[in-house]
């Protein structure tokens, strides 16, 4: 088992836990580091060395930037201290009330590629080592970019197509709609792009750490997590600004001045986003645990203490 997995077990298994080592992990400085510091670093927790201070830094540049299941270095766009910078001008954009179709959909490929891009480099690899990304995959993930796409933006669709003009329809269409489509394209990005981890399995580990071989159950399991965390980020996201700012437009000072309303969307947004992203990365444990008697049967002997552990991905 990888030290970055050990580090979870022992650490990473109470919400408040998980949410205090993550807003430490989501500092960007950290994307500053090249990859052969992250490799010092993550070498210098297999080796079991403890330097106090240093210690504690090759800890979390190990975290925030190496790939449990292969020990490499994330690419630097898809570390989870850079989901923040990245993707919070690209979820504003994709939030505005667009004038035609074309500028929504263009803002919501950018969302939905990086979102692949990040989930898919953030995946459970344990049965993948070695290979190729297949030509199935790629085909996959082109597909569920090219569908999120047109689905995020169906809501300035119909108002184009209908050719909405009444308010109250138009804020329903702009305001209300992207709350639960924006959890469900977030949903069907993860489930769709790691949906190989359920079909091939993943990799299992006794309390020791030991691997034990692949479970299918187990890539379910670490899928599904990761679709609802993912879901609650950005269906979150989504769903405080506008419902704020529907709040606000019906205060006098909001009535008096709309300028003020864009910004405050723009700023709620990206302010949110930003709080929800520890959250939602700490909803369920990096480390997972599955009971013996959901996995398949030649792994149930092997489970020493009644359940299992597997690496859930980000």
């Amino acid at each position: 088992m990888d030290p970055n997995l050990f580090y979870w077990k022992s650490q990473g298994q109470t919400f408040i836990s998980r949410l205090q080592i993550w807003v430490n992990l989501l500092d960007p400085t950290s994307l500053l580091s090249s990859d052969a510091e992250i490799q010092s670093a993550h070498a210098l927790l297999e080796s079991g060395e403890n330097q106090h201070e240093k210690d504690g830094q090759a800890l979390t540049l190990s975290l925030s930037s190496v790939h449990a299941d292969s020990g490499a270095a994330l690419p630097l766009v898809f570390r989870p201290p850079a989901l923040l910078p990245i993707s919070a001008p690209l979820v504003v954009a994709s939030f505005l009330p667009h004038s035609n179709v074309k500028p929504a959909l263009f803002w919501q490929f950018l969302l939905q590629s990086y979102s692949a891009g990040f989930n898919y480099a953030n995946r459970n690899s344990s049965s993948e080592q070695g290979k190729k990304m297949s030509l199935k995959q790629l085909l996959l993930i082109a597909g569920t970019v090219s569908y999120a796409t047109c689905a995020g933006a169906l809501p300035q669709i119909f108002i184009n197509r209908l050719g909405v003009r009444s308010a109250p329809i138009q804020t329903f269409f702009r305001s209300i709609v992207p709350i639960p489509l924006s959890a469900a394209l977030a949903f069907f990005n993860v489930f769709t792009v790691r949906s190989e981890e359920s079909e091939t399995g993943i990799q299992v580990f006794d309390s020791s750490g030991n691997p034990l071989g692949f479970s299918k159950a187990a890539g379910e399991k670490a899928v599904r997590e990761t679709a609802l965390s993912r879901a609650a980020l950005f269906g979150t996201t989504a769903a405080v600004p506008n419902l704020m700012v529907l709040l606000l437009q019906r205060t006098r000072p909001f009535q008096r001045n709309s300028l003020l309303v864009a910004p405050l969307r723009h700023i709620s947004v990206a302010f949110v986003l930003g709080l929800m992203i520890p959250v939602s990365f700490s909803l369920f444990p990096q480390l997972g645990t599955i009971r013996k008697e959901n996995v398949e049967q030649e792994l149930r002997a092997a489970a020493d203490n009644g359940q299992l552990y597997y690496h859930r991905g980000l």
